[in-house]
């Protein structure tokens, strides 16, 4: 989760292209951006989605988030089902965040997240769901719900150093369920091939 422009999207592409180069059948779902422009996007960062749509590798699908019953129906009844007959091994899903803002209330929202990631769990695929962070709080998801249901929480950051004006974007591994992991804030840039994360160096 992170806010703008801290690379959320490039992030979950670049999942899926390592999934890919593996030969691994994956999805991607967006609720903001149409299929031409998830590619485009792609092809900026020398990822040619192109042929693994063609060859059935790769699944591009756009979620209305207008038509919100629509939307939710599809996701209860028919999400299981394709990704196991996808033969997915991996699903992003960009982002939760508009997805919980066709429900009204809290309670909608929770239930309707928790059942998400249950649903996603039970085809046996390793997911990324995408969130956006509250601006009085960029620590916490916009609904504070998501850091709760997910297994693992990686937080992206865009910091800036008071004195020098520089802005420095910083990777953090909040939550991994089940998994010893490093709790060290980390920079990281968003190069022409993707993310690249700096692990021997330090924060500003």
């Amino acid at each position: 989760m992170g806010s703008f422009g801290t690379g959320k999207t490039t992030l979950g592409l670049q999942f899926l292209m390592e999934g890919l180069s593996q030969d691994e059948h994956c999805i991607f779902i967006s609720l903001e951006e149409d299929k031409d422009s998830v590619l485009k996007n792609a092809v900026s960062f020398g990822w040619d989605l192109s042929e693994p749509v063609a060859k059935k590798k790769l699944g591009l699908f756009k979620l209305e988030p207008s038509d919100a019953k629509t939307t939710i129906t599809r996701i209860r009844s028919e999400l299981p089902k394709f990704v196991k007959s996808f033969g997915a091994k991996r699903v992003v899903i960009d982002s939760v965040s508009l997805l919980n803002m066709m429900f009204q209330n809290d309670s909608d929202r929770r239930s309707n997240l928790f059942n998400l990631c249950q649903l996603l769990r039970s085809t046996g695929a390793t997911s990324i769901l995408t969130a956006e962070v509250k601006d009085e709080n960029p620590r916490s998801s916009r609904d504070g719900l998501a850091e709760y249901t997910a297994d693992g929480v990686l937080l992206l950051q865009s910091d800036e150093d008071r004195e020098s004006g520089e802005v420095q974007l910083t990777v953090r591994v909040l939550k991994m369920r089940r998994t010893a992991h490093s709790r060290r804030v980390k920079p990281y840039s968003i190069t022409n091939s993707g993310i690249v994360v700096h692990a021997g160096a330090d924060v500003f």
